[in-house]
């Protein structure tokens, strides 16, 4: 995670896989509390398995992402993509999610395909984003704005710690025409950034480019005077420290490795979902996106790890209350939720959201407060 400052008036934006067969549409499952209530009551899933899972099913309605990559059409948008194709078990086409080099490949078709994002790259050692979780939450943002009718008119909006890949600024602008600042302390993910949009000039006019000056700092000296935000944006560091993220990886990398080939063993005998063939790679790019090769120390851990970033976090936003009309970070750790809730509501937050998102086997969610 990294994140970053610039001059007064409105940002006038200038520079700025994980899916298993097919998804199911459902409604994000929100939970909504006033400052003076204890925990929201959620809605009751629709189906018995729902509740058993305790989860939502399936991307965003309005995710282009459902169901399995069309890899002749990506391959016919990018040719590079064939040299990384391989077919699972069942005989379908597919990539090996556990290949950085294969991910990064399909990453630049989809954006480029669904998009119309060309020459995306990240510098060796960042991380490489999973674009459909990414399109999900900027999704549910959008359903967040036309839920308080704040999607009428230029909707603005600040990402706080964009990286390297520039991902949330991206898409926002390219599919909800958001004006958006990419903020990040990170001189090299900002020149990246630049890159990208020097290949895309349509998105030019959209985007602008902060750089935050003090790196202990989250709003603070990047909203400036005069500046109004709809929305903030956030996928902040989740771990503790360089070994705590080291580990994880490693574990996940070793679960991956394992499910590969034990999938490879069983899947002939899988029986076909509704008509449609079930995708013998779910699972593993499930892992693949909660892997996310790659990453530098300001985008994987901070002193206190997630919970002491968003309650920084929190304790900033007071300050800005006038400034920006919802705040939203995703959130890794279930765990972290209510405990984030009760902070919030200690700073004098007036509404508090939780919105889960599933994306195949992974669940995740965001939280957002206004003052």
């Amino acid at each position: 995670m990294s994140h970053s400052g610039k001059k007064s008036g409105p940002p006038a934006a200038r520079k700025r896989l994980s899916l298993s067969g097919e998804a199911v549409e459902r409604k994000p499952r929100i939970q909504v509390r006033k400052a003076s209530a204890t925990v929201a009551s959620a809605k009751k899933p629709a189906t018995k398995a729902a509740a058993r899972a305790g989860k939502t099913i399936g991307l965003h309605r309005r995710n282009v992402h459902q169901g399995r990559y069309d890899m002749a059409a990506l391959v016919a948008t990018l040719p590079a993509l064939e040299a990384h194709l391989t077919l699972n078990p069942r005989g379908e086409q597919t990539i090996n999610f556990s290949d950085q080099q294969a991910v990064l490949c399909l990453n630049q078709a989809l954006l480029q395909h669904h998009y119309g994002i060309h020459g995306w790259h990240i510098p060796a050692g960042y991380l490489c984003p999973p674009i459909p979780g990414r399109a999900d939450y900027i999704h549910y943002a959008a359903d967040l704005l036309k839920k308080y009718q704040l999607d009428q008119g230029r909707v603005t909006v600040l990402d706080i710690g964009t990286g390297a890949n520039l991902i949330y600024p991206l898409l926002g602008a390219a599919v909800y025409q958001w004006q958006l600042v990419a903020s990040d302390i990170d001189t090299a993910a900002l020149e990246n950034g630049g890159a990208i949009l020097a290949a895309n000039p349509q998105l030019a006019d959209q985007i602008e480019l902060r750089q935050q000056s003090q790196p202990q700092a989250i709003f603070q000296h990047l909203i400036q005077p005069g500046e109004h935000y709809q929305l903030t944006l956030c996928n902040p560091p989740f771990y503790a420290s360089a070994e705590e993220a080291q580990a994880e990886n490693q574990r996940k990398q070793r679960n991956l490795s394992r499910h590969q080939q034990k999938r490879q063993e069983v899947v002939s005998s899988a029986p076909e979902l509704d008509g449609v063939s079930s995708d013998p790679w779910g699972k593993a790019k499930a892992r693949a996106e909660q892997r996310n090769f790659g990453g530098q120390q300001n985008e994987l851990w901070c002193d206190g790890g997630e919970l002491a970033f968003l309650q920084r976090m929190a304790r900033e936003s007071r300050e800005y209350s006038c400034q920006v009309d919802w705040f939203t970070s995703l959130v890794s750790k279930q765990d972290n939720v209510p405990l984030l809730l009760e902070y919030l509501k200690r700073q004098g937050a007036k509404k508090t959201e939780v919105v889960k998102m599933s994306q195949g086997q992974k669940i995740s969610r965001f939280i957002a407060w206004c003052f």
